[in-house]
């Protein structure tokens, strides 16, 4: 066996093992793996939103409870009407970011 032979033989048993060693070797896998910790970085926080809209509605409740006791009469039923107007407010807005949330993940996942 003369040199040359020897270094092909080699060659081909180097390349035989690349070809079936596993790993994120390939392109493909390392774009999914990204893709999957893009997604669990960017996960929809139900959790916190929920606290943020509890303390949100709570600020406001408690303000305009105050604000409408405070003022009395047709003016505190104006501040006690705004108030209700205002929480509801807060939920479709926490709501509405939790779905474009949501949203974003399925359409980077999918």
């Amino acid at each position: 066996m003369t040199a040359g032979e020897s270094q092909h033989t080699e060659d081909s048993e180097h390349d035989a093992g690349e070809a079936t060693a596993p790993g994120p070797s390939s392109s493909h896998d390392v774009s999914n793996e990204e893709r999957s910790q893009t997604a669990h970085t960017s996960e929809p926080k139900l959790a916190s939103r929920t606290l943020m809209t509890w303390l949100e509605i709570t600020v406001v409740g408690i303000t305009g409870g105050l604000l409408g006791g405070a003022v009395g009469g047709p003016p505190g039923f104006i501040v006690y009407l705004l108030t209700t107007l205002i929480t509801v407010g807060i939920i479709f807005h926490n709501v509405n970011e939790l779905i474009k949330a949501w949203l974003r993940r399925s359409n980077h996942t999918g």
